[in-house]
């Protein structure tokens, strides 16, 4: 983590899920909150494009952490000018910094790195390159919750859908043979207690939706 970090203003690239989760808790511990999270959703603005969570989930999350969030709606297509565009309107607020929560993946590093250096914002990766045990003891030593909402149908079996983050189930993840903190695409999750959270939130499953090769649990949330 830059040294300087508690003396910039800066946003968090918000999924929702553990890893950007850690990286706001870090990012935290150097002195400040960020001014806002960015949350990017699906084109009809109702769920976030990568982790499928409703908005009206990721705004309680938003209200636990005492952070104000913002929202881009996209295709995959227009992604990256949408993220550029909310990045734009933060450097004119005077937000200089980003951090994001990228453990490994020089491609999504490369991306980062671009989009920042477009928008004059320098790119903070508090994970980056960690080790990946260490990074969910930690995780889960100090109390954070989470639980896996997305995953590769390639890669993991359903049955892990709706699995708490806890020490059986990375263990069980390293018997599966994946990247047991999902940096490879293997599964995503969404962080619903911890240290940064003013309560604890609690979601109820709807159901578990096929689509294109992913498993999503379907939640409410509140």
């Amino acid at each position: 983590m830059n040294p300087s970090m508690n003396m910039q203003p800066y946003f968090c690239s918000w999924s929702g899920g553990k890893d950007s989760c850690m990286s706001l808790y870090r990012a935290m511990q150097e002195g400040s909150k960020p001014e806002y999270l960015l949350t990017m959703l699906t084109e009809d603005g109702l769920r976030s494009r990568s982790h499928w969570l409703p908005k009206v989930f990721l705004e309680a999350q938003a209200r636990s952490l005492g952070i104000p969030i913002v929202f881009r709606s996209a295709s995959w297509q227009d992604y990256e000018s949408e993220f550029v565009a909310a990045l734009r309107a933060f450097r004119k607020e005077g937000i200089t910094a980003g951090v994001f929560g990228d453990i490994d993946g020089e491609s999504n590093r490369a991306w980062v790195h671009k989009v920042c250096a477009e928008t004059d914002i320098s790119p903070l990766q508090p994970l980056w390159k960690e080790d990946r045990q260490k990074l969910l003891d930690e995780f889960i030593g100090l109390d954070f919750k989470s639980t896996i909402v997305v995953l590769n149908d390639k890669k993991l079996g359903k049955e892990f859908l709706g699995k708490v983050i806890n020490a059986e189930t990375v263990a069980e993840l390293e018997q599966a043979g994946v990247d047991v903190c999902g940096e490879l695409g293997e599964y995503h999750t969404v962080v619903t207690a911890g240290p940064i959270f003013s309560e604890e939130l609690v979601i109820q499953a709807k159901r578990k939706v096929h689509h294109a090769g992913y498993w999503f649990l379907d939640i409410d949330g509140s």
